[in-house]
């Protein structure tokens, strides 16, 4: 019988409340992911990694490229490499942004890409997870 990763139960408010498996043994996991104790861990992990170290990598990128593109531009709010680098951090992060969009046509173009990035790696994040409980189950 495969283990439970969650499951849900009614709390005294009425709403499902999560409980037991893999998030009640979080703190455990981690350390087992940290540790790479079996191979499912050891893939996550370097997977995780991997794209952690891509992120920052274009993360570091943007930033300049938004900076030079953008700091000369009319009526641009990016000003200093610290409106660059909030600027990529938060398009990176959620898909908009409380500064205006870029002014210039690489700017345009750098937003776009920065999108499509973020899109790519929650994506891929998803599956990562997925494969590692689908594998946790079916005991590979």
């Amino acid at each position: 019988m495969a283990s439970t990763i969650w499951r849900l139960t009614p709390d005294t408010s009425g709403r499902a409340a999560i409980v037991g498996g893999v998030l009640h043994d979080l703190p455990r996991e981690l350390r087992r992911l940290a540790r790479a104790e079996t191979d499912r861990h050891e893939r996550l992990r370097d997977r995780l990694l991997t794209a952690i170290a891509a992120t920052l990598i274009v993360y570091a990128i943007g930033v300049v490229l938004v900076y030079f593109l953008e700091r000369h531009g009319p009526k641009t709010e990016v000003k200093t490499v610290g409106d660059a680098a909030f600027f990529t951090a938060v398009q990176l992060l959620t898909i908009s942004s409380q500064l205006k969009n870029p002014v210039t046509a690489g700017g345009r173009i750098l937003d776009v890409v920065l999108e499509i990035y973020a899109l790519v790696v929650v994506a891929t994040l998803a599956g990562m997870f997925a494969s590692f409980f689908h594998r946790g189950e079916s005991g590979s």
